[in-house]
């Protein structure tokens, strides 16, 4: 049996976009089945306006240059991979309803569910992060 990763994404910035799309491309190249709850700012992260220009964090500018000689892919082009290599990504229906959000607004193919969705993948993950 495949090993379960679920990650909880709240946090909306673009170091935190990258720590979770990182995380989850990794533990499905190695088999492991991924599922990512966005939550309140973590929203951001599959947004398809916000997640094309997420704020870096303040003082650390100087990482765009080394993101961009590295050839880091962007953050749009990590979301896909994800979805391509199997992750689910399931929006917060609560947090999209207080922010007046539809799930037009994400990129296609995310499930919205509430909590009761996500801890249904979560409850026999082997590894539970939150980001």
């Amino acid at each position: 049996m495949n090993k379960k990763v679920a990650i909880i994404a709240s946090n909306g910035g673009l170091f935190d976009a990258y720590k979770v799309f990182n995380i989850a491309t990794a533990a499905a190249a190695t088999d492991q089945k991924v599922a990512i709850y966005f939550t309140f700012e973590g929203l951001h992260l599959i947004h398809k306006e916000a997640y094309k220009q997420l704020p870096m964090p303040e003082g650390k500018e100087h990482f765009a240059e080394g993101f961009a000689q590295a050839n880091v892919p962007s953050i749009p082009e990590l979301a896909t991979m994800a979805q391509e290599m199997g992750v689910e990504f399931i929006g917060c229906q609560m947090t999209m309803d207080v922010m007046g959000l539809e799930k037009e607004d994400f990129v296609d193919g995310i499930e919205v569910g509430g909590a009761v969705t996500f801890l249904e993948f979560a409850k026999d993950t082997d590894v539970t992060l939150t980001f």
